[in-house]
C-alpha cells in the first residue's frame, strides 16, 4: 500500500527538504509540490492525494481556507498541518477542521517521520478492518491513550516484559522495505515461531507495528511486519 502525498508550501527550500524527508518513509510517495493555494487546488483534485502537508500561511492567504474547502467538498484527504505560528487559535481552528497532526517549524526529521509513519499505519488499519470493537476505535482516535504502559502491570496473559522489550528491539531501527517475519524474529530472540507470532501480533495491538502480504519469488504470500 502507498501513501500519496501532496506537499503545499510556498517557500521552496522549505518544501524541498519536507520532500526529502517523505521520500525517506516507506510506503509514502510525494505526488507534488504546490507553492500556492490556487495549484494547491488544481493538484489535490486532479492527483488525488491521500495525505497533504500543508503549510498555514501564504501570501494569497490561509492554508486554513484550504483546509476547509477540501471538508466542503467531501474529498477524502486527510492533512497535516506544518506552520511556523506558534498562537493558540491556529491550533484550534486546525483541531476542528480535522487535520490529522499539527508541526511547528523548524520540523525535525525525527518528528517529521513518525508523524508521517503513524499516518501510513493508521491507513493500513483503516483498509484492513471489517467489523470494529471500541478498542479499534481508541487505538485509531487516541493511539498514545491506548498503548499499554511496559512494566506497569497492564500486560495481557502470555505477553511478559522481557521478551517484549527484545522483540520492541527487533525494529528499534527501521524495518525497511521487507520487514520482518514471524520466523526471522523467532530466530533473533531465541523463542518459538508462535510466542514470536504472538508477541508480534500484540504490537500490532498497542499500534506499535503493522502487518502486511509480501510475495516472495515463488508467489506465495507472507505475512511480515514493520515499524508503525
Amino acid at each position: 500500500m502507498t501513501t500519496r502525498v501532496l506537499i503545499v508550501e510556498d517557500d521552496e527550500r522549505i518544501a524541498e527538504l519536507h520532500r526529502r524527508f517523505t521520500a525517506r518513509v516507506p510506503g509514502c510517495e510525494v505526488l507534488g509540490i504546490a507553492h500556492s493555494l490556487e495549484d494547491a487546488r488544481d493538484m489535490a483534485r486532479a492527483l488525488k492525494p491521500h495525505l497533504v502537508l500543508l503549510d498555514l500561511y501564504f501570501p494569497e492567504g490561509s492554508g486554513m481556507d484550504f483546509l476547509r474547502e477540501l471538508r466542503l467538498e467531501g474529498l477524502e484527504i486527510d492533512v497535516i498541518l506544518i506552520t511556523a505560528a506558534r498562537e493558540m487559535e491556529p491550533l484550534k481552528e486546525a483541531l476542528r477542521g480535522g487535520v490529522f497532526d499539527y508541526l511547528i517549524k523548524p520540523v525535525t526529521a525525527e518528528r517529521f517521520h513518525d508523524c508521517l509513519h503513524k499516518f501510513h499505519a493508521y491507513r493500513r488499519r483503516l483498509r484492513d478492518g471489517s467489523a470494529i470493537q471500541q478498542h479499534d476505535v481508541d487505538s485509531l482516535l487516541h493511539p498514545a491513550a491506548t498503548r499499554p504502559l511496559v512494566g506497569s502491570g497492564s500486560l495481557p496473559k502470555g505477553i511478559d516484559t522481557l521478551t517484549l522489550g527484545k522483540v520492541r528491539g527487533v525494529f528499534s531501527a527501521d524495518s525497511g522495505p521487507v520487514g520482518r517475519s514471524a520466523d526471522e524474529v523467532a530466530v533473533l530472540i531465541g523463542v518459538s515461531r508462535s510466542t514470536a507470532r504472538r508477541y508480534l501480533e500484540f504490537l500490532i495491538s498497542d499500534g506499535s507495528l503493522y502487518a502486511d502480504l509480501v510475495y516472495g519469488n515463488v508467489g506465495r504470500p507472507e505475512r511480515r511486519y514493520f515499524r508503525a
